[in-house]
């Protein structure tokens, strides 16, 4: 474990609502499952701010990887099953073998390879909560820009899809809201 997935690690044990939220997701077993993007990314950013933990907002993005589980009924039925545990929260689940078709990119091979395709670098890391407390971080795509407070595209989201990064950019207000951010 490199010392930046220690620290991400530090950062989500000492946020008691998301280290619950990952315990939740984490009941529900589901293979190469994980909790990312603004999840783990907005607990750092507030982190090095060395603003109080904030509850998550939006969506709760719940990743997983079954190539034999591809229809979208059996997302939204772990939706509701998420729901009823912990209903204040917004969650979002998605079956990442069949999520390229949608973003017109190769199919993906596990759950790690679809955040390579994700829109920012620093949004390309999740966690997922198991057994004894343990917790597990992927970050293929590193983690220099989240801790540097870097804002960058993805390499496909640097001129091929660079419309889709500039929205995410101007609608999310991420360096309105973390002004220590810079962009690349």
């Amino acid at each position: 474990m490199s010392a930046a997935e220690a620290e991400i690690i530090s950062i989500l044990r000492a946020d008691r609502r998301r280290w619950h939220l990952l315990a939740t997701v984490a009941a529900l077993d589901l293979p190469d499952c994980w909790i990312g993007a603004g999840f783990v990314r907005n607990a750092v950013w507030d982190h090095l701010h060395q603003y109080p933990p904030s509850p998550p907002n939006g969506d709760i993005d719940v990743i997983w990887y079954d190539p034999d589980r591809t229809d979208p009924a059996l997302d939204r039925h772990h939706e509701d099953r998420l729901a009823a545990i912990e209903p204040s929260a917004l969650w979002s689940v998605k079956n990442q073998a069949r999520m390229h078709i949608r973003n017109g990119d190769p199919p993906y091979a596990s759950a790690i390879d679809a955040m390579r395709h994700w829109p920012e670098t620093a949004t390309a890391v999740a966690a997922r909560h198991h057994g004894a407390g343990l917790c597990e971080v992927a970050a293929p795509l590193g983690t220099d820009d989240l801790f540097g407070l870097i804002l960058r595209p993805a390499a496909n989201f640097v001129d091929l899809k660079r419309d889709v990064y500039d929205e995410r950019r101007r609608s999310k207000k991420w360096l309105e809201l973390w002004p220590l951010l810079r962009e690349a």
